[in-house]
């Protein structure tokens, strides 16, 4: 009677289990459903085992161990696992993805990692699947600097890399915040490079696989940090061929596009559509709109959308006014930023660190003090942090006004707080000294640097070689060149338009056009400031017309005919008044050079400009081209310190 009883009993159970197993396939559960279906095959099969009393096969572990897993009952799993082992079963690489899957759905990197390292041990080769269960594992835990290695030794083993993975990389550096190398999943490439992604974007296309709104949006968040707006562009259009409709965060990113590329009203449109569609933009979609016209000078219509902005529901956030205060700032257009901050205090936003750092750099490129200093304390009396930026915008401030001993206090009070100098931080004050002509105090500020293992870079040098200039010494500024190119750093424009003036404040012409020519042969465009610079210190010290150094000013003024530059009427009345002493009756120079003269010139009667404008006009050759070279929004690394600014502020 107990043999049929266990015959009829184990058929019910082999039955019923062989029917679950077929119900709860992977990646088919439903995950309510998980944990009831990991139990219930654990009964039955638990029941199996103990009432057989018979051998069991790797089979039936591997769908038990899979049950728990998902499950996500890993304790359950593992101890299943060593069953197994004792039972003298060896597991195979179906079993290990299981175990290294199931560790990587609850989140544990590490446990996954250990039984994956034992899968490489003990198994000859391992499989696409198990690799992209632990690179799943590695990027949910946002180790991405494991995920890229273990992709990387797939491709040195000859695994191919399933599309999964590709989507599985991008989800990682998402999580951490890093939008370029959500285009990169193959190897470490510089940042804002977007070949690999298009490669891969053309991969899936060919095997079928159609893009979604996730890797589209990737793909234009990437020509969006490049400011590649024709690409971006073109991904957009791609979306729409698609049929599908854009979600809200990228109708952001399309106006965001709109308004690098100064089109405003086209971003306007975009927001518009937006409302269409019943999608409700927020405030990060009106903010760079409100700072595109901001930074126009445009303030009545940044204020229009201001304005719009919270008749659409949107309250104004502390950002909001941040990008307001930032495009005001940058038109010097300070009195308008300081009645938006008092707005924003009635309106009851509180100000932060950044809505006060940007107006202190605005006053420190008027080189006012006294306001910058105002808002510094303003800052520190409200219990804001104060970082390197806020020190920044003082030693500006000082620099500019040439209150070097201020600076030198608000170094001292960095270093209390432990905040470092930074490359940045030494060009300031290096400009600074040098804008005084202090050579010695400038040339120490380099040997801090080095010795603090800062390497100067274009800007340090330049700033450096000012000093010189301004100081005389032609011959070190010269040595300083040696030293920048023995270093692989090659002079820009503002190297040579230094150089040149410095050459001709020496009253060494000669040296300045030979600068001039070596630029061009560097590769450098003149532009209108160097052009300015050179003729203005050429004509200011010329007396008499030597062939080759008026051979050499007949070239120059033919070469802004020819780019067709003009100048402002106080500099021609300046240039007028210095070529007088080289041609007074007139002639072939005379003649060129006022081609270069502003229309109304003909009607200026230069002999009756009063004698203050004159002494002015003998100004203009130092303060024209008191360079700052710190701050220039046309090299690379200053306009990417500038942009991570912008970003903190908005």
């Amino acid at each position: 009677m107990k043999k049929v009883f266990m015959s009829l009993f184990r058929r019910e159970v082999h039955s019923s289990l062989g029917a679950l197993l077929l119900r709860y396939q992977p990646f088919q559960i439903d995950p309510s459903l998980a944990r009831v279906g990991s139990d219930i095959l654990g009964f039955f099969l638990t029941c199996t085992l103990i009432l057989q009393g018979s051998q069991n096969s790797l089979r039936d572990f591997v769908c038990l161990i899979h049950a728990y897993a998902v499950g996500r009952d890993m304790e359950e799993a593992l101890h299943c696992v060593r069953k197994m082992k004792e039972e003298g079963i060896e597991m195979s690489i179906v079993t290990y993805n299981i175990i290294v899957g199931g560790f990587a759905k609850v989140g544990n990197a590490d446990a996954a990692d250990k039984w994956f390292k034992e899968a490489k041990e003990r198994l000859p080769s391992l499989n696409a699947v198990i690799y992209g269960s632990i690179i799943y594992a590695h990027c949910q835990a946002c180790k991405m600097g494991c995920a890229e290695a273990l992709v990387r030794e797939m491709e040195e083993e000859g695994i191919d890399v399933p599309i999964d993975i590709y989507h599985t990389m991008m989800d990682g550096y998402t999580m951490i915040g890093n939008e370029e190398k959500c285009l990169i999943v193959f190897e470490r490439l510089k940042i804002g490079k977007v070949s690999k992604a298009l490669e891969i974007s053309r991969v899936m296309k060919s095997v079928g696989i159609k893009h979604n709104m996730k890797t589209y949006s990737m793909l234009f968040n990437g020509f969006l940090k490049l400011k590649d707006w024709a690409n971006a562009f073109s991904v957009f259009e791609d979306i729409t061929k698609d049929g599908l409709k854009p979600d809200l965060i990228l109708y952001n990113n399309i106006v965001t596009a709109f308004c690098g590329m100064g089109n405003m009203d086209r971003a306007i449109c975009i927001v518009k559509q937006m409302q269409r569609e019943r999608h409700r933009a927020t405030t990060r979609t009106f903010l760079p709109i409100i700072l595109g016209f901001a930074r126009a000078g445009e303030t009545r219509r940044a204020l229009e959308i201001f304005d719009t902005m919270r008749r659409s529901g949107c309250i104004p956030t502390v950002h909001t006014y941040n990008a307001l205060i930032l495009g005001l700032v940058e038109k010097c257009q300070m009195e308008k930023a300081v009645r938006i901050l008092d707005e924003m205090k009635l309106a009851g936003v509180i100000p932060n660190r950044h809505t006060y750092t940007t107006l202190m750099q605005g006053y420190a490129s008027l080189g006012d003090t006294d306001k910058a200093f105002h808002y510094f304390t303003l800052l520190k009396n409200d219990g804001l942090e104060i970082d390197i930026y806020t020190y920044e915008a003082l030693l500006k401030a000082c620099c500019k006004s040439g209150r070097m001993q201020s600076a030198l206090a608000v170094t001292k009070q960095m270093s209390a707080n432990k905040i470092p100098r930074n490359t940045f931080v030494y060009n300031i004050l290096i400009d600074g000294w040098a804008r005084r002509g202090d050579v010695w105090e400038a040339a120490d500020l380099m040997q801090q640097m080095k010795k603090e293992g800062i390497q100067p870079d274009i800007h340090t040098y330049t700033s450096f070689i000012n000093a010189c200039c301004k100081a005389g010494d032609m011959q070190n500024a010269t040595q300083i060149i040696e030293e920048m190119e023995a270093r692989g750093i090659k002079p820009n424009l503002k190297t040579y338009t230094t150089l040149i003036h410095g050459w001709a404040r020496a009253a060494f012409p000669d040296k300045a056009l030979k600068c001039f020519e070596e630029m061009k042969v560097a590769g450098l465009k003149p532009d209108r400031a160097v052009y300015h610079c050179l003729m203005t210190s050429l004509l200011s010290r010329a007396t008499d017309a030597r062939s080759h150094i008026y051979s050499g000013l007949l070239s120059i003024c033919r070469e802004m005919i020819e780019s067709e530059i003009t100048v402002d009427m106080g500099t021609a009345v300046h240039w007028a008044r210095c070529l007088y002493k080289i041609e007074r009756t007139g002639g072939e120079l005379t003649e060129a050079l006022q081609k270069t003269f502003p229309p109304d010139w003909t009607s200026h009667n230069i002999l009756a400009v009063d004698c203050e404008i004159e002494t002015a006009d003998s100004e203009i050759v130092d303060s024209e081209y008191d360079i700052v070279y710190y701050s220039s929004e046309s090299d690379n690394d200053e306009s990417t310190h500038a942009e991570d600014y912008d970003n903190d502020v908005i």
